[in-house]
């Protein structure tokens, strides 16, 4: 695929999905990058009229980045609420499902490629974010669903980070939970989706982009 894509983004008014239409952009393509004022994703007709829009602005797509997320805050077992489910499954997993299969037929005329922005928090159980944990852990299993489902002519590959996008004053903890000794940047997860858009033998496969945070990780975790 060369540099010069057509590509939405949706949460592309986040902390991490800004940093992935900079770069983008950066690199020669043209971006949408959709906020929650553009549609709710949570809504098979808020995807399909959200990859409407951008298909007609961007003249056809060749890469989705599926950034939107919603519902992460910690809470205790017994305090999470319907509410908090809902909007952490719906956003990510469900939005992820609406918005691929909207896409799905401009990204197969393009042989384009479909990226999940997936999290860490698929593979580790946190007790304090069981909503967010479970979201994440459906939406990668679609990233290896849709991989079958949309081969051989689009790709879809994700991108799990670990601690990218952290508050000061818990820069210091995170870091320690790292290999690295240190925390990451939304530009690094961006760094990624540039590399697999272009990784043109990649499908079907998550990116940990975590500073090897899953590895050091022992005993009970209390995220």
């Amino acid at each position: 695929m060369t540099a010069a894509m057509r590509a939405l983004v949706t949460g592309g008014t986040g902390r991490v999905g800004a940093r992935v239409a900079e770069r983008l952009r950066a690199d020669g393509s043209s971006v949408v990058a959709a906020g929650r004022a553009d549609g709710d994703l949570a809504t098979a007709a808020g995807a399909r009229t959200l990859v409407e829009r951008s298909v007609a602005e961007l003249g056809g797509l060749d890469l989705l980045v599926y950034a939107a997320a919603a519902g992460f805050a910690p809470r205790r077992l017994e305090e999470v609420t319907e509410a908090d489910w809902d909007a952490a499954v719906d956003t990510v997993a469900k939005g992820s499902f609406f918005v691929a299969q909207a896409a799905a037929a401009q990204l197969r005329a393009a042989r384009g490629t479909l990226i999940l922005i997936e999290d860490v928090a698929a593979y580790q159980p946190w007790p304090s974010f069981a909503p967010h944990c479970a979201a994440k852990a459906a939406q990668a299993m679609l990233t290896r669903v849709l991989a079958r489902a949309l081969a051989p002519e689009v790709r879809v590959c994700g991108v799990a980070p670990g601690p990218v996008a952290v508050d000061e004053d818990r820069r210091e903890r995170r870091a320690a939970e790292t290999l690295l000794g240190r925390v990451g940047s939304p530009y690094d997860v961006a760094d990624a989706v540039l590399y697999l858009a272009r990784a043109d033998f990649v499908t079907g496969t998550s990116l940990v982009v975590d500073g090897g945070r899953l590895l050091q990780s022992t005993g009970p975790v209390r995220a």
